[in-house]
């Protein structure tokens, strides 16, 4: 599996360290050093079932900076995945992509217990 995250973020640290306490066998890729493509985020999306929205970081400076919360009801799906695929710093992390194809977005424990066991 492979565990898409950003290193000085808190949330993805937890996750890593929750992931290596299970043993779990993973790979880091960094959301800023290999931002990913419009391709992988809407794949990603189809995967996790969630809509593109679930899919930025409502939290970071970037959003915040460009009025994103009001700006995105709007956009379409397309625009969104342009938005997304252009500064890693925009995209929700971590983001989890199990071997069996399933993707999971943000930390939360009982959902990736539920997926990694």
């Amino acid at each position: 599996m492979t565990i898409i995250c950003y290193s000085r973020c808190g949330t993805c640290k937890k996750a890593i360290k929750w992931l290596q306490e299970r043993g779990s066998d993973f790979t880091q890729r960094s959301i800023t050093e290999e931002t990913p493509t419009r391709e992988e985020l809407a794949a990603w999306q189809q995967k996790s079932g969630l809509p593109l929205q679930k899919f930025f970081n409502t939290s970071g400076r970037i959003y915040k900076e460009n009025h994103l919360k009001d700006k995105l009801p709007a956009m379409s799906d397309e625009e969104k995945l342009d938005l997304l695929s252009s500064d890693g710093m925009l995209i929700k992390r971590p983001i989890l992509l199990a071997d069996d194809g399933s993707v999971l977005v943000g930390f939360k424990e009982a959902q990736w217990e539920s997926l990694i066991g």
